[in-house]
């Protein structure tokens, strides 16, 4: 007791000292903490509501406790289980398909010899995430316009018949959603790579050179073992958000024709709380938050399938 007492006034009085000299940063530092806190971790106390028979005039501390009412109603659901399929299915087929395209631009902009080439495929493969998700639909919309879009003009003209609306095919659907998203994040998603790509000592492919490996040989022993911790972490992050698929793009696509393939979780948490009129915001909390765990669920999962098999994780 005699020993261990010393020292711990030791370690106060270090603390003490190191707190006293910095405490200009400790006091920047409460800006962004508040921030957090009341924006980030406060509104968390609202889930509580998932488990809660909703009254607005008790609001959220006052309404009832129910259990886990919420989630029955949840799995009672006639459509739950396609509306689940079709989130999952909208996911994956985004990240199988989105995520190698990024790392071959990336590649191929890494090994393109002319610099003023290379600048504009990269001016070009930037802006189209500057626009917005309406203004996308909306170019969509008038692509494939079965009247006059280009695209059916000139299915028209090869074909010699009309084309049939894309937007009223249910199977269509998903294939629009994840290449047209592609194409907008193609040329910002590879900025990540060219960054880790710029990290690779040029002597080795001096070295390699010398040696007289190839082009596309430098590229597999080079340049891909380089960019494999970032694709890994990135590839769990997506993992992590399995469940997200973008409301605001999904719900302006959505039509009552193709609303077979394209009712996700998100616009059938919205049409719950806001559409129907009854504003069952317990049950749209409960949808969020079991989303919310799947992901958690499945980030962890594939966090730990990574870290087992190439030693690279987030934790």
């Amino acid at each position: 007791m005699t020993t261990q007492a010393p020292a711990q006034s030791k370690r106060f009085i270090k603390f003490k000292k190191e707190y006293l000299s910095k405490w200009q940063l400790y006091l920047f530092l409460l800006v962004p903490l508040t921030h957090v806190i009341i924006f980030a971790y406060y509104p968390m106390t609202g889930i509580q509501l998932a488990f809660k028979k909703f009254n607005i005039a008790a609001g959220i501390w006052g309404s009832p406790w129910v259990g886990f009412a919420q989630f029955k109603k949840l799995l009672m659901v006639p459509n739950f289980i396609n509306i689940l399929l079709n989130t999952v299915s909208l996911s994956f087929y985004g990240i199988l398909a989105g995520l190698p395209l990024p790392i071959f631009l990336a590649l191929f902009l890494n090994a393109f010899p002319y610099l003023r080439y290379k600048k504009l495929v990269q001016s070009v493969s930037y802006m189209p995430h500057f626009i917005s998700v309406v203004v996308i639909v909306g170019l969509l919309h008038q692509l494939f316009n079965p009247r006059i879009g280009i695209i059916s003009v000139f299915y028209t003209n090869v074909l010699g018949t009309s084309m049939p609306d894309i937007f009223a095919r249910a199977s269509a659907f998903p294939h629009l959603y994840v290449w047209s998203g592609i194409w907008q994040s193609l040329g910002w998603s590879s900025i990540i790579y060219i960054a880790a790509l710029s990290s690779v000592d040029p002597e080795l492919h001096e070295a390699a050179i010398i040696d007289g490996a190839s082009r596309l040989q430098r590229v597999f022993r080079l340049d891909l073992p380089f960019l494999m911790p970032t694709i890994i972490i990135l590839t769990i992050l997506s993992a992590g958000s399995i469940m997200n698929v973008g409301f605001e793009k999904v719900y302006l696509m959505q039509n009552r024709l193709n609303i077979s393939r394209s009712e996700v979780i998100s616009t059938y948490v919205y049409k719950v709380a806001m559409v129907t009129g009854g504003g069952d915001f317990a049950f749209a909390t409960a949808i969020g938050l079991f989303n919310a765990l799947i992901n958690f669920a499945i980030l962890n999962i594939v966090n730990l399938t990574a870290k087992k098999v190439s030693s690279i994780s987030l934790w």
